[in-house]
């Protein structure tokens, strides 16, 4: 008897539910785009799920935290897991795509093939592990998130694999000679700091870890961060092939280092009282298969800080290139090439030259080795993943393919990203034409920021009201307006401090080590909590249109339907925890009457 095929008939299929599918997902779904997400584990997240459990990093410098449906999340998770449960976390992600009624989930789904149809993807089937049924899924619009890929050998889709030679983009930190070498995996380690002694017995297969392997590679249990990303292997083998032996050879490398820090005899008395919590089973990848895009991005791109007409997100992590020994090299592990922060990315890195209903985000867009070692981190992954969808969501608003969203349609997805609260280093938001015009007043500094089109702090300026609890915002308009629309941008402190003191510039979104001193981390004290909206009508009277009392959310954005409207007042009520109120943005958006 054939097993079952259920087919699935959409306008988006996204293959992989790592950060940048989910938020993919996510953003196309909420534009009102029918989307298929195909994910082959039980748990949404990837490399930041509860499988791998690595933390979400992204651009560096003050003001530059990645922000849109990554910062909902975080958000999310400040709100509900102050202390930094993987499980709560888990929930969080699942939440975030089960809220969207546009959306079909698809776990525990691999993606094993593909059916083409001249030169578009006509459909992709996937094996369902749990309930033994294919998944076919026919769709206009397909996005590999995968991480590794898959719909390239699916669909001939041109890819690159391992370090371009110096001389093919004239990058510096490129090697003289191209080779397939890539960086490493890792199995991730956590560990607890308890009050008592805690035992370990190594199991006979680790790897006996001594002093002479650990150069550049001490590990330093008093760091909350400290998970032993270090141990990684497999950058000189076949990054997908072969992971099965790798991670295998990880897991022993990772008892074998628990069991140095708990019986080496130099180690064990200060490390007495710490309890190994949880080894990965799932290595994490750094790097395995790149699609070959419109546009390929280099390391010049980046140090020229990446000003592109199709600019659609940033990046800035430094250009962080692993050794692909790992852990077999006594050189220092990886190497930090500097890189400015932030660089913008383009759309051309994000759609198939050759496929023309390819998308893909993620580590496996469009660029070179050594770009990709600044843009592979998970919270730029993040926001390419919206970009993705929300390109999608206009080509399926226009019926177009990719190539005619970049050709034709290339500021309204930007201004869509813009409005979604994603940060375009090098093009400001366009405000409202309503609150352009309007008279501004109210208490607190700065009023005009509310309206400058910069929703964060940036080089030039803060870019943010300044007030107190109580204090009143009013547009007045030139004439009555039907109001339909509020946007605030909050203050949640993109900075913030959610780590022990000498742990603040890391700015990590989950704990790794679990120190006795360990604190709860909540909604920064920064945002506001509570506010109400007064509108005030051509016929002198004045109505509260809304209220809210437990605002943990950056971006906030309200439909009203408010008719001769000749002022709309926001008065701030309560923040979680500071006196001094910031808000980056106050907008009403609506048509003039009469």
């Amino acid at each position: 008897m054939p097993l079952e095929t259920i087919v699935h008939q959409t306008e988006l299929c996204i293959i992989g539910g790592g950060l940048s599918g989910l938020c993919a997902a996510v953003a196309a779904a909420r534009r009102g785009v029918k989307v298929v997400l195909m994910h082959e584990r039980p748990v949404l997240g990837g490399n930041a799920s509860s499988e791998i459990r690595m933390w979400v990093s992204g651009a560096h410098g003050i003001g530059n935290r990645e922000t849109g449906i990554l910062e909902e999340i975080m958000m999310d998770n400040q709100y509900r897991n102050p202390d930094k449960n993987y499980s709560i976390w888990d929930s969080i992600l699942y939440e975030k795509v089960k809220q969207e009624k546009n959306i079909t989930l698809l776990l525990n789904c691999s993606c094993m093939d593909a059916a083409m149809q001249e030169s578009r993807i006509a459909s992709v089937t996937g094996w369902q592990m749990t309930t033994q049924r294919f998944h076919r899924v026919q769709a206009k619009l397909f996005a590999d998130c995968s991480g590794d890929s898959i719909l390239a050998p699916l669909t001939g889709a041109p890819f690159r694999e391992g370090r371009e030679a110096r001389a093919e983009f004239n990058e510096s930190i490129a090697p003289l000679e191209a080779d397939k070498n890539t960086m490493g995996l890792s199995c991730l380690v956590q560990a607890e700091e308890t009050t008592t002694e805690q035992p370990f017995i190594a199991p006979e297969w680790a790897e006996k870890i001594t002093p002479e392997k650990l150069v550049h590679r001490e590990p330093d249990m008093s760091q909350v961060t400290e998970n032993f990303w270090y141990l990684e292997l497999g950058g000189q083998r076949d990054t997908i092939g072969e992971t099965e032996e790798i991670a295998q050879e990880l897991q022993s490398l990772a008892y074998g280092m628990w069991d140095y820090l708990k019986n080496d005899p130099d180690q064990r008395e200060k490390h007495k009282n710490w309890k190994l919590s949880w080894i990965g089973a799932l290595p994490g990848k750094r790097e395995s298969r790149r699609y070959i895009g419109a546009y390929t991005m280099t390391e010049n791109d980046v140090l020229a800080g990446g000003h592109f007409d199709d600019e659609i997100a940033f990046g800035g992590w430094t250009m962080d290139d692993h050794h692909p020994a790992g852990f077999r090299t006594v050189q220092p592990p990886n190497i930090f090439h500097p890189a400015p922060s932030p660089y913008g990315i383009p759309f051309g890195t994000l759609y198939s030259a050759a496929i023309p209903n390819l998308m893909f985000a993620g580590r496996n867009i469009s660029v070179t080795h050594a770009a990709m070692s600044s843009t592979r981190v998970i919270g730029t992954c993040a926001l390419l993943g919206q970009a993705v969808g929300t390109a999608a969501a206009v080509a399926v608003r226009h019926d177009c393919l990719p190539h005619e969203v970049a050709q034709k349609h290339l500021g309204e997805l930007q201004h869509a990203l813009q409005d979604d609260d994603c940060f375009l280093p090098h093009i400001r938001r366009t405000v409202s034409p309503l609150c352009q015009s309007a008279g501004l007043e109210g208490g607190g500094e700065a009023l005009e920021s509310l309206r400058d089109g910069i929703d964060r702090q940036r080089e030039d300026g803060d870019h943010a009201w300044t007030g107190r609890i109580g204090d009143e915002i009013t547009y007045r308009f030139e004439k009555p307006a039907h109001i339909r629309r509020v946007r605030l941008v909050m203050d949640s402190d993109l900075d913030r401090e959610t780590l022990p003191e000498n742990e603040r510039t890391l700015k990590r979104n989950m704990f790794h080590n679990r120190l006795l001193t360990n604190e709860l981390s909540f909604v920064p004290p920064t945002m506001i909590k509570s506010y109400c909206l007064t509108a005030h009508l051509a016929d002198g009277s004045s109505q509260t249109v809304l209220e809210v009392g437990d605002n943990h959310h950056r971006l906030c954005r309200h439909t009203l339907d408010v008719e001769n409207c000749t002022a709309l007042t926001l008065k701030i009520l309560s923040t979680w925890g500071q006196d001094k109120v910031r808000l980056f943005a106050f907008e009403a958006d609506g048509d003039m009457e009469g």
